[in-house]
């Protein structure tokens, strides 16, 4: 398949302050020499821990935030090389769900006119009539009644809000959407509502999905492909079915094994997350992984030292030196 987003060697590092005397700046790395690709009209699945740089790689991809280093394409036009003018044109085509559907809708308008805010930009040559039968059909397809168009999200459930938002991110048709945790906050019956009604969407118009989630059922419902992310790195990658049937880094085999009802026996990680601003060198994980204790002294010594790479093992890409 055709890739629609490319990323290449994409970083961001944040200031952590400690600037007053020369040579203290101190800096965290959110995202670390991420490269990646998403097949038009499927979706990739990203999990990992909270604090691991998920949302910041969303952001990142559709340059909500300015990467540090690296480049990122959506088809043949390299997102980060534009800016004003022509990067509010080709947001058109890429679009973001957040995870607070509240956060995301100004309490203040009415929904019709928060999902007519991106037809106003991108779609300006619409007429009034043809403005409000957009709004009212796309509001409708997410199971909004018209009736309920000039309510404020006051008015509106967590469920109806974050289908308001999906709404409001179809209305100027884009190619990809990232929907960063879109159900996290939502309950479980609703979160199954709004996880078809995605899938739906993606069939009828050809959607190409980023799915940011620490839920690994719901990853595994909606992705084609997984990334799992460690401390701001991609240190696996995999088709779906792959990666849940034979894990090959030892971070993805603890994370599977806490999946309830899979018969994975658990495997425990010791000690918390090392802190992003002071990672542990060579590999980051190597500090809490249970295969580096059954490792030799030499073998020891590589994951302290080097940084693994991703490698190709089958169809799987997998950052681990002895995975």
């Amino acid at each position: 398949m055709t890739a629609l987003l490319r990323a290449e060697s994409l970083s961001k590092r944040f200031s952590a302050g400690g600037s007053l005397f020369p040579g203290s700046q101190k800096w965290v790395y959110a995202v670390r020499d991420v490269s990646l690709e998403i097949a038009r009209g499927t979706t990739l699945g990203l999990v990992g821990e909270s604090g691991c740089g998920k949302s910041t790689l969303g952001r990142l991809l559709i340059k909500l935030i300015t990467p540090t280093s690296g480049r990122v394409f959506l088809g043949d036009v390299e997102v980060t090389a534009l800016e004003g003018a022509a990067l509010r044109k080709l947001r058109r085509r890429m679009q973001m769900i957040f995870q607070d559907p509240y956060g995301a809708l100004d309490p203040r308008i009415a929904i019709g006119e928060a999902v007519g805010e991106g037809l106003d930009i991108h779609h300006a040559t619409l007429t009034p009539a043809e403005r409000g039968e957009r709004i009212a059909s796309l509001l409708a397809r997410v199971g909004i009644r018209a009736d309920q168009i000039d309510r404020r999200p006051s008015e509106f459930s967590g469920g109806q809000r974050q289908r308001i938002v999906i709404a409001r991110a179809l209305a100027v048709e884009p190619e990809l959407i990232v929907a960063d945790e879109p159900v996290s906050a939502l309950d479980v019956s609703i979160q199954a509502q709004v996880v078809n009604l995605l899938s739906e969407l993606q069939r009828e118009r050809g959607l190409t999905y980023l799915f940011v989630s620490h839920d690994l059922r719901i990853v595994e419902h909606v992705s084609d492909e997984v990334a799992v992310m460690y401390l701001g790195r991609i240190v696996e990658r995999a088709p779906k079915r792959t990666l849940f049937a034979t894990p090959r880094h030892p971070y993805t085999k603890a994370l599977l094994s806490a999946v309830p009802g899979r018969g994975r026996e658990r495997v425990l990680l010791e000690g918390d997350v090392p802190s992003p601003l002071d990672p542990p060198p060579g590999c980051a994980f190597h500090t809490r992984c249970p295969l580096f204790k059954t490792l030799s002294v030499d073998q020891q010594t590589l994951c302290r030292a080097e940084t693994p790479s991703l490698r190709v093992l089958d169809d799987t890409h997998c950052a681990c030196h002895f995975a």
